[in-house]
């Protein structure tokens, strides 16, 4: 008997069914992010990273073009099992010459298309509202000057047709997700007026409607430079979505270290159809660790599992992680993430509901600790082999600094 069928059998004993999981996670799409390639730079060559983004460290090796970018994404690809997205930022739009934001359109983003039909995966985009000198001051969808406001308005607009053609191309979905950096450092004497900018800027950007776009909102606490008061706050993206037919994005980096975005799942589900996961490890703030097996990982995809959520949820990630190896970096956040999801998915939660809804905590709790030692690593084994990548650290085999 191998390991794995052992393992089936241990799993069996709770009602388990290791080869249904195993077939839901490697079909499962994740949208991985393309920019802990090369430290959120992109291809502008013309801003560095802003809003509050910094990518730490100096180790070598980052991406400085597209070729290089799509060797690395290779290389993650070949070491993590599943369906995956390509995340997109506009500004890794690959062009001969710069192209203004506002002016982009799907002929710019033609090599990125090329490279997702080839390897058959999804392409999801952002608009990049940062590191651009008509952002310099903080402000963008929600700024006092209508000619800027203009410009990011009329940018966001050229993104999500860059997404229609996409999803025309690729004939699945294409998710656009709108993040601003806007805020204040110090105390605002005026909080309305911001958001009332920013809630007729949405309005204007999201007016028409595309097929195939997945139309999602990103909210944040706060930034680098903006610690008083972030415009696009939850509580301003939560209603804003719920009133015009987008998505709420969350990430688990942009709240109080106090707050669980695992308690957030299933509140937004009872008035939202889907939800959208930005998923990171925040130490003390948003600053997008690479995501580790630990227990706020564990609780989101928990939460998405036993809720039937995850036909219902958008699952991307997004850190940047400039201090080690970052195909590396890449690669153990990913495969965190499938594994988090692997061990949601071999709990037998119905079980675990009925001794709640009995009130028997004693035995919920026991069982709940008993399973933390199912020999979910054989399934895990099994699962990456099934995908022709390697089940241990051996995927670390034939990784070179560039």
């Amino acid at each position: 008997m191998t390991r794995y069928e052992s393992a089936k059998e241990i799993y069996a004993t709770h009602g388990l069914d290791c080869e249904a999981a195993i077939a839901m996670l490697l079909a499962l799409p994740i949208s991985v992010h393309c920019w802990q390639g090369d430290d959120v730079r992109g291809f502008e060559q013309t801003h560095t990273p802003s809003g509050g983004i910094a990518a730490t460290g100096n180790f070598p090796g980052r991406a400085t073009n597209a070729q290089e970018l799509m060797d690395d994404f290779d290389a993650v690809l070949a070491r993590c099992p599943g369906k995956h997205k390509i995340n997109l930022h506009a500004m890794y739009a690959v062009t001969d010459e710069h192209v203004a934001r506002d002016k982009l359109a799907p002929e710019h983003f033609a090599a990125w298309l090329e490279y997702a039909k080839k390897r058959g995966l999804g392409v999801d985009i952002n608009p990049t509202l940062f590191a651009h000198e008509l952002a310099a001051d903080g402000l963008t969808l929600s700024h006092p000057d209508a000619q800027v406001r203009k410009f990011w308005i009329d940018h966001c607009k050229a993104m999500r047709r860059i997404a229609a053609w996409f999803a025309a191309e690729l004939n699945q979905p294409c998710v656009n997700n709108i993040w601003i950096p806007d805020g204040f450092k110090d105390t605002p004497a005026d909080r309305f007026g911001p958001r009332q900018r920013l809630k007729d800027s949405l309005d204007e950007i999201l007016a028409e409607r595309l097929e195939g776009v997945i139309d999602t909102v990103e909210s944040k606490v706060f930034g680098i430079g903006l610690e008083s008061c972030t415009v696009g706050s939850h509580e301003f993206y939560l209603n804003y979505a719920a009133h015009n037919n987008c998505v709420c994005l969350l990430d688990n980096g942009h709240f109080h270290p106090t707050e669980q975005v695992a308690d957030k799942i299933s509140a937004m589900l009872l008035f939202s159809e889907n939800i959208a996961l930005h998923l990171t490890r925040g130490v003390r703030w948003d600053s997008d660790h690479v995501p580790v097996l630990n227990d706020e990982l564990r609780d989101i995809c928990t939460e998405l599992v036993r809720c039937n959520a995850l036909d219902h949820t958008l699952i991307a990630l997004d850190y940047f992680d400039a201090s080690i190896h970052r195909v590396a970096a890449w690669v153990i956040g990913l495969r965190n993430v499938r594994k988090a999801l692997l061990q949601a998915l071999l709990m037998p939660h119905e079980q675990l509901k009925a001794l709640q809804d009995t009130r028997d905590f004693t035995r919920l709790l026991a069982l709940q600790e008993e399973l933390k030692l199912l020999p979910l690593g054989d399934v895990w084994e099994e699962a990456c082999r099934r995908a022709s990548v390697a089940a241990n650290i051996n995927w670390m085999d034939g990784l070179t600094t560039r």
